[in-house]
């Protein structure tokens, strides 16, 4: 067997596309697939079937005639696909005829304005039928149309024209479907992540705020958020400590990840690797690590677990190796395998640096495939950087390292950095009680 096909099957026996995609829109599931098709994860013609079939339950008709072609270059498009193209045109042609008068009423500067300044969705309302005849009935249909255009690819249309709705709508079941919906299209544009970011945590809100919902709907609810929101943490500036404070730090969410779905953990894992300045929350990623072996594992994990728990140094060099070929084949992490590999070589320097007296500056040079002279820069620049007290012995060709104690005061540094997320979510929950309690009141006194 060729190296490329063994590193084929390798990349697919870690692929987590099918667990993912049970809790993504379909729409979502098209990058996924094309990331897999393009990395040859699978058979081409198998990715090209499961697009077919996803495809085969959207408005995306001129996509699903395209991949038709592709996968079956020698068979006419069949006619079920062209009868669908017409419906689909049709629908479209009735859509924007039923939609002309608020279509172009929101494409008035004045209105624009007044939508993007607006705090309060009654008076913007009032606003436009006193001055443009507005009916508030259209509104229904607004958001029909933002969502069949949305089946049909349309994101930017859809994310715009949901937005609106929202601002506007006093139907609070379609208000958050609207809001499930404008999140989708601002992960699928990858424009603003800082507008996708934004629609993460008024779901967020919106999910733990309910009252009189069953804790297996809202289970359900916060698995589905934990899945979409893997956009957005791995491509917003700050996604790497969002996702460390929600899935870690968030009581609710860190269960649903142990109960529905332990493969987060791969996520979770690789954010905190691969953020320099939340080192100290390894502890208890450590923890919930050990507390999910027995559901899952993944190499990423085991050399957290080869390094941390065991402080096996050849596993984890091993480990580290197949975490390349995990982070290669991984759509979400991808993009920070170069950083992950940096960081988790030095999580093993460091370790091992602790738990020995003295290192061998050749056998480090080795290992890291280098000259002794360079190995002997590097490791002067690295034991500073991790504030390491030790000292170089150029005659011996050693590192003699310094017992360390840590002082009082930075033992209360590190146990009280989280403090402050902690504090403002324990605000945040006693602000929402008294609200409920201050709502009873009311309902009592009426």
């Amino acid at each position: 067997v060729s190296p490329y096909w063994q590193c084929t099957c390798r990349m697919a026996e870690y692929d987590l596309s099918a667990r993912i995609g049970q809790y993504l829109d379909l729409h979502l599931v098209f990058p996924l697939l094309e990331f897999l098709q393009n990395h040859h994860v699978y058979d081409d013609a198998d990715i090209q079937r499961g697009k077919l079939d996803l495809l085969s339950k959207t408005n995306m008709v001129d996509f699903a005639i395209e991949t038709h072609k592709s996968l079956n270059p020698d068979q006419a498009v069949p006619a079920a696909l062209t009868e669908k193209r017409k419906v689909v045109l049709e629908k479209l042609k009735k859509y924007q005829q039923d939609c002309t008068p608020f279509t172009e009423l929101f494409e008035k500067p004045e209105v624009v304005q007044q939508i993007k300044t607006s705090r309060d969705g009654a008076q913007l309302l009032e606003y436009l039928k006193t001055n443009f005849n507005f009916q508030p009935e259209t509104l229904n249909t607004m958001y029909e149309y933002a969502k069949f255009q949305f089946d049909c690819g349309n994101y930017k249309f859809a994310a715009e024209y949901l937005h609106n709705y929202r601002v506007l709508s006093v139907d609070a079941a379609k208000d958050i479907s609207a809001l499930w919906g404008k999140f989708a299209c601002d992960i699928l544009l990858g424009q603003d992540w800082e507008a996708a970011f934004e629609d993460l945590n008024a779901l967020r809100e919106f999910i733990d705020g309910q009252e009189g919902v069953s804790p297996l709907v809202q289970l359900q609810q916060r698995t589905w958020l934990i899945h979409w929101s893997l956009f957005v943490f791995f491509n917003h500036p700050k996604g790497r400590d969002g996702i460390i404070d929600l899935f870690l730090y968030q009581t609710n969410y860190s269960n649903a990840i142990q109960t529905v779905c332990p493969h987060v953990l791969r996520y979770l894992t690789t954010a905190v690797i691969t953020n320099k300045r939340r080192r100290n929350v390894l502890k208890d990623l450590v923890k919930l690590i050990q507390q999910e072996a027995y559901s899952y594992r993944d190499p990423i994990t085991e050399f957290v677990e080869c390094l941390y728990v065991n402080f096996d140094f050849d596993g984890a060099q091993k480990k580290l190796r197949e975490c390349e070929t995990v982070l290669s084949s991984d759509f979400f992490l991808v993009a920070c395998r170069e950083e992950f590999m940096e960081n988790a070589r030095l999580f093993i320097f460091e370790t091992y640096c602790r738990i020995h007296n003295t290192i061998s500056i050749s056998m480090l040079a080795e290992k890291l495939n280098m000259t002794a002279d360079k190995a002997e820069e590097w490791i002067v620049n690295l034991i500073r950087n991790a504030r390491l007290e030790a000292t170089i012995d150029s005659k011996e060709g050693h590192v003699v390292m310094a017992t360390q104690v840590p002082s009082v005061y930075q033992q209360v540094i590190e146990k009280t950095k989280s403090l402050s997320f902690r504090s403002q979510a324990l605000g945040d929950n006693i602000q929402k009680r008294l609200k409920q309690r201050s709502s009873k009141r009311d309902a009592q006194d009426a």
